[in-house]
């Protein structure tokens, strides 16, 4: 499924891509389906280089691999499963890189925005972010990890050791952040669009304490908030929520404009911060950890050709939890257990 231009996905027939150095060839078995493809196929985030295969959380088996270079790391063995995220290259040479900080490389490429995604059967990514995934996951369900999992993760970690948690869009990440918090200790509220008993029934099974409508105040002030949904009218709404020195931390790539507020607001040493991307460190710890709590995701599973009703369900909020493009299912015609 092809990204021709803004507003038009459509399906395409590509000869199977040729892995060059240091790449492997990957041939996919789910890709989870995100709020970020959705903003590719709206035109608010912009395709570089259209047209694009989008998708950037990919599970699949190493079918082949490229020449590595003299300084590369051997690639994954042909036959091992591993996960594909959206940061798909970065220059390994500037500030940013040699910094440990090389989610904001500014050359920076990324899955299914600037490489071919996984709403494919095979796809090509860099072996350096290729990881090896944890046991104990069907295909479905490791998908939504790969960047529902990972951006929660490290929006997470930005908000310290703060006991009380809000969780504003209770979606694909915040059902999984919700279970990595409870593990940790944290108590979790969470806020859902007005109206949406399913949601707020479901964050609750997930071991928040509290879930109402994201304009209800909660019972006790937030220590952090994460913004998940991609309204910008949300974040002076966590910060009006927020105790003193609270966090509120905007997980999205896309935010429509955050409306103004008063400095009362954010007085009292509350900061507003935001998250970009992903690094592989980020991967390593959190695939770790994910087995441990253990997170478990809920899949909404959907053929490679029914790839933009899944945009559309999502978009709607038409599910709960995570959608996953299940080709597995396709090639072998029997049901990948989730």
């Amino acid at each position: 499924m092809q990204i021709e231009r803004p507003g038009v996905m459509r399906p395409v027939e590509r000869p199977e891509p040729q892995p060059g150095h240091d790449q492997v060839l990957v041939r996919v078995s789910a890709c989870g389906v995100c709020r970020t493809d959705l903003h590719l196929l709206d035109g608010e985030l912009e395709i570089p280089h259209p047209p694009i295969i989008p998708g950037h959380q990919i599970v699949g088996t190493v079918i082949a691999c490229g020449e590595p270079t003299e300084a590369a790391e051997p690639p994954p063995r042909p036959g091992t499963r591993v996960g594909i995220p959206w940061l798909g290259w970065t220059c390994g040479r500037c500030r940013y890189c040699l910094s440990g900080r090389e989610n904001l490389c500014d050359r920076a490429r990324f899955t299914g925005r600037d490489i071919d995604g996984g709403y494919a059967q095979s796809t090509l990514a860099d072996q350096r972010y290729c990881f090896a995934l944890p046991e104990g996951y069907s295909d479905l369900q490791l998908a939504p990890l790969l960047c529902a999992g990972l951006i929660g993760y490290r929006a997470l970690g930005m908000t310290g050791d703060a006991e009380r948690l809000g969780l504003f869009g209770f979606g694909s990440s915040a059902h999984i952040v919700a279970q990595v918090a409870r593990f940790q200790g944290r108590r979790v509220f969470a806020f859902t669009r007005p109206g949406d008993r399913s949601t707020q029934a479901f964050a609750l099974s997930l071991g928040a304490e509290w879930a109402g409508d994201s304009v209800t105040a909660p019972p006790e002030e937030l220590d952090a908030a994460i913004v998940f949904a991609s309204a910008g009218e949300l974040v002076p709404v966590a910060l009006g929520m927020l105790a003193k020195a609270g966090v509120v931390v905007c997980a999205g790539i896309h935010m429509s404009d955050i409306p103004s507020f008063p400095y009362s607001t954010l007085w009292g040493e509350r900061v507003i911060r935001s998250v970009a991307n992903l690094t592989r460190q980020d991967a390593r710890e959190f695939l770790a950890l994910a087995p441990q709590v253990p997170v478990r995701t809920d899949v909404h599973p959907y053929a490679l050709a029914d790839a933009a009703l899944a945009l559309e369900d999502l978009r709607h909020g038409r599910f709960v939890g995570s959608a996953v493009i299940d080709l597995a299912t396709e090639r072998s015609g029997a049901r990948d257990p989730a």
